[in-house]
């Protein structure tokens, strides 16, 4: 399979077509064989196809990938990349049956730890791989989707002990297609990182937005600092919850940390210690220009 086998010559099924999983198909298109959508909506099915973003549709993958023993035509797809909420990516891993001949597995789900303990016990057909671009919107759906939305944003890359050579030159060479800049790691080392520069902002988001929930007279005074500040509070719920119970350790880390943060501000305002509030804020706009290099 390895040999001559690229991206170009290959047939990739993409389950989900939100957000996500759309602007991936619009930024595939063009560079493999043929695209495959796959998602239980089926009026994002229809726009996908009325769209021409996909070559074909259907509600689950299942239908496309040959069981180990059945019929020993071409199977349909070669690389099968998961676009869905992570709770749906793992019943998705634990229901793929055996196969053969081969297919490789990617998700692009939020965390990577709880994902990769399921891909560790995929049949030996898969060749499974986690991944997770770090780029979005708080706007979701098919129609929000955008060819560019992974242009230049990070993508990190989580082998398993079982992933072969074959599936991190394809997974390389669909990162280079869609513009993003590839970064390898651990799952334990995402999932902690990803807990304190995304899913943190999420909960501060939302907590920011519900300290105003009273102040009935605040609307006409929303300014762009609000705005930008409580962006990611506009996120759907259901959107975030599987991430927050899969990273949930490294979650209350991160409350943790945050909560004495905000406690020592709180302390130098209350006992009127100006000069350690100013030290205080300056050391946050160091930490902020080293951390995004403004």
């Amino acid at each position: 399979m390895e040999g001559g086998f690229s991206l170009k010559t290959a047939t990739v099924g993409i389950l989900g077509l939100g957000l996500m999983g759309g602007s991936l198909a619009l930024s595939l298109k063009g560079k493999c064989k043929r695209l495959l959508g796959f998602d239980s909506h089926p009026p994002t099915l229809e726009l996908a196809l009325s769209k021409g973003i996909i070559d074909h549709a259907l509600p689950h993958p299942q239908p496309l990938i040959i069981p180990e023993g059945g019929s020993q035509r071409e199977r349909g797809v070669d690389i099968l990349i998961l676009a869905t909420p992570v709770p749906s990516i793992i019943q998705t891993i634990n229901q793929l049956p055996s196969i053969h001949p081969p297919c490789i597995v990617m998700d692009i789900g939020s965390t990577k730890r709880d994902i990769l303990e399921a891909m560790s016990q995929l049949p030996a057909g898969y060749d499974p791989i986690g991944g997770h671009p770090i780029c979005g919107r708080e706007t979701l759906g098919l129609q929000n989707a955008d060819a560019n939305l992974y242009q230049g944003a990070p993508f990190v890359i989580t082998p398993l002990p079982r992933t072969t050579r074959h599936a991190l030159r394809i997974t390389k060479q669909i990162i280079s297609a869609i513009g993003a800049d590839l970064i390898e790691m651990t799952a334990a080392d995402h999932d902690r990182i990803l807990a304190f520069t995304s899913h943190l902002p999420f909960l501060l988001a939302s907590s920011l937005a519900r300290s105003t929930l009273h102040a009935t007279r605040s609307t006409p005074l929303i300014g762009p600092g609000f705005r930008s500040t409580s962006r990611l509070a506009g996120t759907p719920a259901h959107m975030m919850l599987g991430i927050l119970k899969s990273n949930r350790d490294n979650m209350l880390d991160a409350l943790h940390g945050m909560q004495a943060q905000l406690a020592e501000l709180e302390a130098a305002l209350s006992s009127e210690d100006f000069a350690k509030l100013e030290s205080l804020l300056n050391e946050a706009r160091t930490t902020y220009q080293s951390l995004t290099g403004n």
